[in-house]
């Protein structure tokens, strides 16, 4: 099979035939039919990710038909399935309990083994997969494993976005435009934040109240302002010190940090301020991913016509483009998020 194969951190990826993956007893091999390019991505090709090494087939945001089913697999050859980036062993105390985006065995293609920048993939665990509802395109559906689903339950499982609530969100990637769309759905006012003008305007038009450059000065100032006293919830979406204690700045007292943007390498350790969360009695949370359990959740959400992730996807690209895709996150992006659909160029 064609795969995309990381030879050197920060160089274009090697197009390579290498061999179709094994199935899995417990899961099965899905040929891909979508594959969204993430910034979690582009952490592993620019070396920052200490699990990702050369040799790695990156893409974790991925949906694919089933063409081999193991024996013990829940799923059937033909079966077209929508894939959490963390797949849950289901059998552990933390899954046991509902938390399956904890699991301590848990499978991670894309990151710990070969992922989706291929046309086949090897899904153990396949009890984690969910078929893919009809009126949804394996192009939309590529971001549910990963950004929606992350932007999902960092709204509702961690900081229980109530209606009429302001929501900040700090940065308008993938995971910044899904928390825009979804907190719009919960009945948030929303508030974005980046440094590049056309992100800021495509916000808006996809139903953002207000938008901040933040290369115009103090970003929580301004939040606090637009506001009438602070965010109630606040979103940093990209991983950095700088957005991190913007968010919290950002707050009113009382109010609620969701930790989205995954701070890895050098920015695994860095300063916040603490004070601010002292004094205004606020609580941080952390989150990464979604309990598989919480997928109908958010596909009802989809198919009831409540909320409409298209706007996300801002192109279609080919498996040979993806180092491209990765290279631009060296710098700001422009709006939308690419997702893979040709595996043969």
């Amino acid at each position: 099979m064609r795969a995309a194969v990381l030879r050197a951190f920060n160089s274009d990826l090697s197009i390579e035939d290498v061999p179709d993956p094994a199935c899995p007893e417990d899961g099965v091999v899905l040929k891909v039919l979508a594959c969204g390019v993430c910034r979690s991505d582009w952490h592993g090709w620019s070396g920052e990710h200490p699990r990702i090494k050369p040799g790695q087939i990156g893409g974790h945001e991925y949906c694919g038909e089933v063409v081999e089913a193991g024996p013990r697999a829940r799923h059937r050859v033909g079966e077209v399935l929508v894939a959490p980036f963390i797949l849950a062993c289901g059998a552990c105390p933390a899954c046991q309990s509902g938390h399956q985006n904890t699991c301590p065995n848990q499978r991670l293609p894309g990151f710990a083994e070969p992922g989706a920048f291929a046309e086949y993939v090897a899904v153990p665990f396949d009890h984690n997969l969910s078929p893919l509802p009809e009126s949804l395109s394996p192009v939309v559906a590529a971001g549910l494993g990963c950004r929606v689903t992350t932007a999902w339950h960092a709204l509702t499982g961690r900081a229980a976005v109530q209606p009429g609530e302001w929501l900040a969100v700090h940065g308008t990637g993938g995971i910044g435009l899904a928390a825009l769309i979804l907190g719009r759905a919960l009945g948030a006012r929303v508030v974005v934040v980046d440094v590049v003008a056309e992100k800021l305007t495509h916000a808006l038009g996809l139903g953002a109240e207000a938008a901040v450059n933040a290369r115009d000065g103090d970003v929580a100032a301004r939040i606090r302002e637009i506001t009438g006293g602070g965010a109630h919830v606040s979103v940093e979406a990209l991983g950095i010190a700088e957005t991190t204690n913007a968010s919290i700045a950002c707050l009113r007292p009382l109010g609620r940090h969701v930790q989205v943007g995954m701070p890895v390498g050098h920015t695994a350790w860095m300063e916040i301020d603490m004070n601010t969360v002292y004094m205004k009695n606020l609580a941080l949370f952390g989150t990464r991913g979604m309990p598989s359990w919480r997928f109908p959740s958010l596909l009802s959400l989809i198919e009831g016509g409540r909320v409409d992730m298209r706007p996300m996807i801002a192109r279609e690209i080919a498996l040979s483009e993806v180092g491209r895709e990765l290279a631009a996150f060296n710098g700001p992006t422009p709006p939308g998020v690419a997702v893979v659909t040709d595996f043969a160029h």
